[in-house]
């Protein structure tokens, strides 16, 4: 258990702060998913982690998105501005990947702002097709092992996935139609 939970560690975080837009919050959704899948399914066979894994992290996710939805619904009934500076933090860990020392200042720069273009048209896309492109794209999963974490059918993943790919490409130009 404790290999794949490091093995899932950091792209679990990458999904969760595309989705919470959070560091904290990503930090609470990921730790909270790797609990629950360490409590409730650690009997289960190792094949059926990941699938099982992400549907946790994205139904954390979701929760998250509801609880804040019902705290800036009363905050707006008690007259509350909610202007919580933590909240509007928008620290991207995908911005801090470190690059390749042999990479020039340029490259550098450039890889920055397509990182930070990608992270920020993700993050414009409905849940949905946030979790198809991420679980597909960047965890590499099949249409199936997807199905199985979104508690959808295979056609449902194919449509997101497909949505969420001619959204990017027409937010982001044909300058990144290579990386998908």
């Amino acid at each position: 258990m404790d290999r794949f939970l490091a093995s899932v560690e950091r792209r679990a975080f990458q999904m969760a702060m595309v989705s919470v837009r959070n560091r904290d919050d990503a930090l609470d959704v990921v730790q909270d998913a790797m609990t629950q899948l360490a409590t409730r399914y650690s009997h289960k066979d190792p094949q059926e982690w990941r699938p099982i894994f992400y549907r946790i992290l994205q139904n954390k996710a979701l929760d998250l998105h509801r609880k804040r939805k019902v705290q800036r619904r009363v905050m707006g009934w008690l007259g509350s501005a909610g202007n919580d500076a933590t909240e509007r933090e928008q620290a991207n860990p995908i911005d801090q990947v470190p690059a390749a020392q042999s990479m020039a200042p340029h490259s550098q720069h450039e890889q920055g702002r397509t990182v930070e273009a990608i992270s920020e048209a993700l993050g414009q896309l409905p849940p949905r097709q946030q979790q198809a492109f991420m679980l597909r794209c960047w965890e590499g999963m099949s249409t199936r092992e997807t199905s199985a974490a979104m508690k959808c059918t295979e056609g449902s993943v194919k449509t997101h996935y497909s949505r969420a790919l001619h959204s990017l490409r027409s937010e982001l130009g044909g300058q990144q139609d290579e990386s998908f």
